[in-house]
């Protein structure tokens, strides 16, 4: 008998239609002999509408009730689930993320998961039972409820996986698999059988909202066996494995974007060994993520540096650096927002030189400027204008000949 850990997102569970079709793809796996965790998120659009509510509390609701309003979701279906799988005659049993042991941080809003007691998820199991887990949340040492942010279930499965040392975990999703881009946007785009762990994570970190990126670091860290499934569909997903072929011997393998981007950049700063430590040190300690540097040296022999966020959070970002003027030393700053993030992803990109000027060149022969670069072994990521993100993305995965059929690997 294995273990299997099943997640389905708020699609998948999105009336109760489609959380009895839930059910008996739970059922189905318990009848194959595997004992079962299930990990399920809120209903639907259930959290944007939660978050709403508390805007009409409050413009800066409490990050604390916050999180106690959100969890709320989860737990409308985690027990709605249940019933349906007792009623199918299976017996079954809800847990909060605190119930299932799952220890955080102590931040809200965006915890990370630090530990998770297994004992009482395992004793249901022994007993026979399916157990149904809360996504998206936990608790911290002070017992404080916590949420672990968007796309947080993904998280919540995977380092149950990993901790429970199952067999597998298999993320439902309203999508077949991992595609070389969003077919939303792309026709032409086509799914990949089988992706790296470290390509996934590039292309979750790059925008590609498939599976969240921490979800994918815990599967790299733990050797979880991944696949990403339809939830509506009945075929092979998408294998997320340490080492994949190489597929037609594709050198880049995705192409992944994300828009709402600005460019902040920071003026006259004193040409210092310390200086960019200090400022990106002082956007640390306050939770601003940054993504693209980009450092230049001026005639007057002061540094100017530039660096890309997301549009949501310019106002904290402007309220630190000028909160910290006087300690960062800096004469002046600058905002560019309507900018889009658009990357190719390809293991295959460490022993073929070129891609990086084949990319650049693509671009500039279809009038898109390129604003900002960052590059690793397996990717090269652009800011571009928002108003040309698309046709970007189009003419990418047309140049590296992505389009197609599925191929078997």
């Amino acid at each position: 008998m294995g273990l299997i850990v099943q997640k389905f997102g708020g699609t998948s569970v999105g009336s109760v239609e489609r959380i009895l079709h839930v059910a008996d793809r739970v059922i189905e796996e318990k009848n194959n002999g595997n004992g079962v965790v299930v990990v399920v998120s809120a209903m639907g659009k259930t959290t944007d509408e939660l978050v709403a509510l508390a805007k009409e509390m409050s413009a800066q609701p409490s990050k604390r009730e916050m999180d106690m309003l959100l969890t709320t979701g989860e737990q409308v279906t985690i027990s709605l689930l249940s019933m349906a799988l007792i009623e199918k005659g299976y017996e079954a049993i809800s847990f909060t993320g605190w119930q299932a042991g799952i220890q955080t941080e102590s931040i809200h809003g965006n915890a990370r998961i630090l530990n998770i007691e297994t004992d009482r998820i395992q004793q249901q199991l022994n007993e026979g039972r399916i157990v149904v887990v809360a996504g998206f949340q936990g608790s911290t040492e002070e017992g404080a409820i916590s949420t672990l942010g968007r796309g947080g279930s993904d998280t919540t499965a995977v380092a149950l996986a990993a901790a429970l040392k199952a067999d597998k975990c298999d993320i439902y999703t309203d999508v077949t698999g991992v595609y070389t881009t969003d077919p939303r946007y792309v026709k032409e785009a086509r799914k990949l059988l089988s992706v790296s762990y470290d390509e996934m994570l590039e292309l979750a970190n790059l925008g590609a909202g498939v599976l969240h990126p921490r979800a994918v670091e815990f599967a790299k860290n733990y050797q979880v066996p991944l696949e990403v499934r339809s939830s509506i569909q009945r075929e092979e997903g998408t294998r997320i494995e340490e080492e994949v072929s190489m597929e037609q011997n594709l050198v880049v393998r995705g192409v992944a974007f994300e828009n709402e981007i600005t460019r902040v950049s920071v003026l006259g700063l004193p040409n210092s060994l310390t200086g960019l430590s200090t400022i990106f040190t002082t956007l640390a300690k306050n939770h601003i993520n940054v993504d693209i540097i980009i450092q230049s040296m001026t005639q007057e022999h002061t540094t100017n540096v530039s660096f890309s966020i997301k549009s949501g959070d310019l106002t904290d970002t402007m309220k630190v650096l000028e909160d910290n003027k006087q300690l960062l030393n800096y004469q002046g700053v600058e905002a560019e927002s309507g900018l889009a993030k658009v990357s190719i992803v390809g293991s295959g990109m460490i022993s073929n030189p070129g891609v990086a000027a084949e990319m650049f060149d693509v671009l500039a022969k279809n009038q898109i400027q390129v604003k900002m670069v960052s590059t690793s072994e397996i990717k090269v990521s652009t800011v571009v204008e928002e108003a040309k993100m698309v046709q970007a993305v189009e003419t990418l995965h047309e140049a590296f000949e992505l389009a197609g059929t599925t191929i078997k690997l």
